[in-house]
């Protein structure tokens, strides 16, 4: 199925129902849930997902497990999905919060052959066996660590949530703390009971996470100057060691000359 809307097909009695969907640069899905659990997965493109608990930075070529119920809202870098929504009985390994997850070649071929589909496909055969393998292959995937928690208070959550739409790298606890009118040693002490991260370990990660959708479209040496790295020898380490993998990866088409 293809830029069909869940709820014309969510009745249909299938554990799983695949569709692909294509959405213009930029594109925000407010703040919506699914009855089904989704598997997520971007075939071009990068998604910021987010929920009350955190943020999730999904790559291209990547996908997040959205737990059935979850409410989140989803910001597309220029995506097409390729979406399931899964019966959460069907599911029992799924995981209780988002989790960023890598994606097979063969779980890429078999999501491109199910979003052609019909809703109510026939489980005996080919269609049923594309199915089950799906579940199989998604249970065997590996977490990836493009995660950052936010944490449950408003007044701290209000500090993140501007930060991550508008990463500075000369941010500082004491300015942080002022803004919420506590002490910098108060304030660090809740913001790591909180987060399980020092402020500055948070937004450094922060900014790392927003370096991935600007690696589209602009080079390493541009994109770890706005993270406000002094090299990008410097930034390609603190990804590499925050993310298991160099920038360069995530790096899109080289600019026609």
């Amino acid at each position: 199925m293809r830029n069909i809307p869940l709820d014309e097909v969510d009745h249909v009695g299938r554990a799983v129902l695949p569709i692909g969907t294509d959405y213009p640069p930029g594109h925000l899905l407010d703040w919506h849930a699914h009855r089904r659990a989704q598997f997520l997965y971007g075939a071009t493109g990068v998604m910021v997902v987010d929920t009350a608990d955190g943020t999730w930075t999904v790559p291209p070529e990547r996908a997040v497990l959205i737990p059935a119920a979850t409410r989140h809202r989803v910001r597309m870098l220029g995506v097409s999905t390729r979406s399931l929504y899964v019966e959460p009985d069907a599911v029992p390994w799924w995981p209780a919060v988002c989790t960023v997850v890598d994606v097979s070649p063969l779980l890429r071929e078999l999501l491109a052959v199910a979003v052609g589909f019909e809703a109510g496909y026939s489980l005996a055969g080919r269609e049923g066996a594309v199915a089950t393998l799906i579940l199989h292959e998604i249970n065997a995937g590996s977490p990836l660590p493009f995660h950052l928690r936010v944490p449950a208070s408003a007044d701290l959550a209000g500090l993140c949530r501007a930060y991550l739409a508008a990463p500075d790298a000369g941010a500082t606890n004491a300015a942080w703390a002022a803004r919420v009118a506590m002490s910098e040693r108060a304030f660090t002490r809740r913001f790591r009971a909180e987060t399980g991260d020092s402020p500055a370990v948070w937004r450094g990660r922060a900014r790392l996470l927003a370096a991935v959708p600007l690696l589209r479209e602009r080079s390493v040496t541009e994109v770890s100057g706005r993270a406000g790295y002094a090299s990008p020898a410097a930034f390609t380490a603190a990804f590499t060691r925050s993310f298991g993998t160099p920038p360069s990866r995530f790096a899109g088409p080289a600019p026609r000359t």
